[in-house]
């Protein structure tokens, strides 16, 4: 084997960020000798600690500070007056950000570099009209929160910076919501195979650690009890519509509903018989949560009164799910035989099922701007592109090899339609992006129709 060729490198997870939300110049961080040192000794022990107290038995209920009540005692988020109310919270401490210092010529303070790159640093700006692309990458025994620079019109795409992580990534979600700051700031929350949440700011480079995490492992010596997850977690969720609520997924067969300005986990789904692979809250609904889990069903709940769901199977395990935003009673699942059905909330079944691969579906795309268009990944390396507008029922428009191998994840981009990016196992090319319309077939079926420009807005109600 070629030395230089890795034993494992795959992409995990992944995920777009619209143009626009980065600071052009990331800040920089740097520490004196005697701080970066600190910080080293300080996560030893902290590893150490945490080995020697995860036997700890757990409690229920052992988490966070109860709430105050609110108007309805099972809208613990008051979802329901959610437009009139102030995100006003109780900010939750930033832990310490920082990055490698140059250890040939140490600083004797800490000092944040904000000033502009020189010329030879012209790729370290991030311009208006880059995305981020968010990639958990795996490589032999490494884990990296690796932040791309997507740029479609100048035909770009680069590494800007990365993120060493302490586990196997599993999920990304990218948030605004910044407990500390009134101002809407550029953070991505991360789960894996740890139960620990991690939340790391993006517009600093180089972390040594993350901006705050959600959820704590019981730790004996300490006296401490478990708050969040007791297992992996397995997908995120940010509520747009409410930005101090996120929802996390487990191998636990939980669902918890974090707030985010107090840290805490507030709302504790539990009736699921099998691990939640895959979350979602609604486009426009901030009440309104969809989850996917091997239990083989798919759910919808009203987060206002948390036991008030709907399910509908497709079985054995469901691996994604996804709202169809362009019809917002409607949603996809898809499963680990390569099935994907399509639901109405309003219909006790689904409205159609197709058998779309071979293997397992890891990646389900629900175009928000070009109608009709889904897009599907799978292990059984392909991506293909379906017209799901057509009144008989969905028709596959094209199909092909992903370079990636395996294909273990999928992100469309925002600002560009018709591009996708796809994570896979090959070892050789373990990412890709693709514009879809350079496909004959796909430009001939989706391109000349009108994009779509959805504006939030909930007042239309789903009862679930």
């Amino acid at each position: 084997m070629d030395e230089q060729t890795p034993t494992v490198s795959l992409v995990s997870c992944m995920h777009f960020v619209r143009r626009g939300v980065a600071k052009a110049v990331p800040e920089k961080i740097e520490l004196t000798e005697k701080e970066l040192e600190k910080i080293i000794k300080q996560t030893a022990n902290d590893l150490r600690l945490t080995e020697a107290g995860d036997d700890v038995s757990d409690e229920e209920g052992e988490a966070a500070a109860a709430p105050s009540a609110p108007v309805n005692p099972n809208d613990e988020f008051n979802f329901e007056n959610y437009d009139e109310e102030d995100n006003i919270g109780n900010p939750i401490g930033i832990g310490t950000v920082a990055t490698l210092p140059n250890l040939g010529d140490l600083s004797e303070t800490v000092q944040i570099r904000t000033d502009g790159p020189d010329s030879d640093e012209e790729d370290d700006i991030i311009k208006p009209n880059d995305n981020l692309l968010l990639v958990g990458h795996v490589e032999s025994d490494a884990s990296v929160l690796e932040v791309y620079i997507y740029n479609k019109d100048e035909d770009s795409f680069y590494v800007h910076h990365d993120i060493i992580l302490p586990w196997f990534p599993l999920c990304i979600e990218w948030l605004s919501h910044d407990p500390t700051d009134p101002n809407p700031g550029n953070l991505c929350a991360l789960g894996g195979m740890d139960p620990v949440i991690q939340v790391w700011d993006l517009d600093i480079e180089n972390c040594l650690e993350p901006a705050f995490k959600l959820g704590k492992k019981p730790n004996k010596k300490k006296k401490t009890k478990r708050v969040g997850h007791k297992e992996a977690v397995l997908d995120l969720s940010w509520n747009k519509n409410f930005g101090h609520v996120m929802a996390s997924g487990s191998a636990d067969n939980t669902v918890l509903l974090w707030d985010l300005d107090q840290g805490t986990p507030h709302t504790k789904l539990d009736y699921f018989e099998d691990k939640v692979q895959s979350l979602s809250f609604h486009p426009l609904e901030a009440q309104t949560l969809l989850s996917g889990a091997c239990d083989g069903r798919a759910r919808v709940t009203d987060c206002r009164a948390p036991d008030a769901h709907r399910a509908w199977t497709l079985g054995p395990e469901i691996e994604r799910i996804v709202w169809d935003r362009q019809n917002p009673f409607c949603f996809a699942m898809a499963n680990n035989t390569g099935k994907v059905a399509y639901v109405d909330c309003r219909q006790d079944e689904p409205m159609w099922t197709i058998d779309a691969h071979e293997k397992e579906v890891t990646g389900l795309i629900l175009s928000d701007q070009v109608p009709g268009l889904m897009v599907t990944v799978s292990m059984d390396e392909k991506l293909k592109t379906w017209d799901i507008s057509r009144a008989a029922g969905p028709v596959q428009v094209s199909a092909r090899a992903c370079r990636v191998g395996s294909a273990l994840c999928a992100a469309a981009c925002p600002d560009a339609p018709l591009c996708v990016a796809v994570g896979g196992d090959n070892k050789q090319c373990c990412i890709e992006v693709l514009d879809l319309n350079l496909n004959e077939q796909v430009s001939n079926c989706f391109g000349s129709r009108p994009l779509v420009v959805a504006a939030p807005s909930n007042e239309d109600s789903m009862e679930t």
